[in-house]
């Protein structure tokens, strides 16, 4: 009995022991996390980082692309001159308001899983079924030049990949993830032609609610240009590739809420190119800022936009020489506001968009030359704010 009392001790001294031990660690564990969260919490360039490493991780890629475009299946090798052979089953789609890609004509094709469809039922933030494919095919002076590979995994991963073209167009070269920033092109703008890295890619797509930025219920809307090409969402719905939508976006087709028909045409070129990271979708910049629009309350979603952009300060602080062909007055370290009511020189939205210094152009990847009517669209939209706010 003596023994065993004093086994039942030692063992009960052990495992407190244990048992502090063990506390002690967890609490110095949680200690530490909490302190590194703090920190972090507390420091905006250190969260910018983190959120940035941590999509990587997450959107890495765990298998290799094709090497050739035919073999994502978007057509069949055809001989040199001879007609293209596109593959069955393709969904040719434009999107009513598009991205400035340095005059570029674009083709585009959306390709669903046998039996499968999109889930529409948040009609700001359709699900895509896995297996989804996504292409899009840039082109200068009628040559081909690269197509955008998009691919909804079956691990629910998205994927993406940058095909070049050979010379004789008769299929597209695999890109290294790296990109390739200059690639020889006689018909492209300079005779150089930025190809995409994946990072690239996934810095626009990954910011979104949903990385498929074309298809959507506003880009797709029955109310829109009819000189428009490729399918919308009454023909989606009556293929059964669409469901799930609110039948009253059928009924009364989603269209920007909007003053006038320039404002309409302004803030949707603003979502198609701004948007996909200035928005409230959880993975946006850093920045109180709103450029996306919402079909489902239009009216809301146009004063949020006016909201983060009119006499909006910015925390953008310009470089001195930073825009060298402004006059001397607007190169200032002083900030403009996003939008000036009424007055486009002061506004900061239009000083980025007519720049293509690094430091200082926006949208900061995909363009190396700005865009005329796109700057012209917001001179107009932004002299005709004089207004009260609504």
């Amino acid at each position: 009995m003596h023994r065993a009392a004093q086994g039942a001790a030692q063992g009960a001294a052990q495992g407190a022991a244990q048992g502090a031990a063990q506390g002690a660690a967890q609490g110095a564990a949680q200690g530490v996390a909490q302190g590194v969260v703090q920190g972090v919490a507390q420091g905006a360039v250190l969260r910018r980082w983190l959120a940035a490493l941590l999509l990587a991780i997450s959107f890495a890629p765990l298998q290799a692309q094709p090497a050739k475009l035919s073999q994502t299946g978007l057509f069949t090798p055809v001989a040199s001159g001879a007609p293209e052979r596109l593959a069955p089953g393709l969904i040719a789609f434009t999107p009513q308001y598009a991205l400035w890609s340095d005059g570029a004509a674009k083709r585009r094709w959306l390709k669903l899983p046998p039996g499968t469809a999109i889930d529409a039922r948040d009609a700001d933030a359709w699900r895509f079924p896995r297996g989804t494919r996504l292409w899009k095919e840039f082109s200068h002076g009628g040559r081909a030049i690269e197509t955008r590979y998009v691919e909804h995994g079956r691990d629910g991963r998205w994927r993406f990949a940058t095909y070049v073209w050979n010379a004789d167009g008769t299929d597209a070269d695999l890109v290294p993830a790296r990109g390739e920033p200059a690639w020889p092109v006689a018909q492209a703008p300079g005779g150089r032609y930025a190809l995409p890295s994946v990072a690239d890619c996934q810095a626009c797509h990954e910011s979104n609610a949903v990385p498929v930025l074309g298809v959507s219920a506003l880009q797709l809307s029955p109310a829109r240009d009819a000189s428009i090409a490729g399918t919308d969402l009454a023909r989606l719905v009556a293929e059964r590739r669409l469901r799930g939508l609110d039948p009253v976006l059928l009924a009364a087709p989603p269209r920007i809420a909007a003053a006038s028909e320039d404002e309409r045409a302004a803030l949707g070129y603003l979502h198609a190119n701004c948007g996909h990271c200035h928005n409230r979708g959880g993975q946006q910049v850093p920045l109180p800022l709103t450029l996306a629009q919402r079909v489902r309350d239009a009216v809301a979603s146009r004063a949020e936009v006016l909201a983060s952009t009119l006499e909006a300060p910015s925390r953008f602080r310009a470089p001195m020489a930073a825009d060298r062909a402004a006059p001397a007055q607007a190169r200032s370290d002083t900030s403009e506001p996003i939008v000036a009511r009424g007055d486009p020189a002061r506004s900061l939205l239009v000083r980025r968009m007519a720049s293509r210094d690094p430091r200082l152009q926006m949208p900061p990847l995909g363009t190396a030359l700005t865009d005329p009517e796109g700057l012209a669209l917001m001179h107009r939209w932004i002299a005709q704010l004089d207004h009260p706010r609504p």
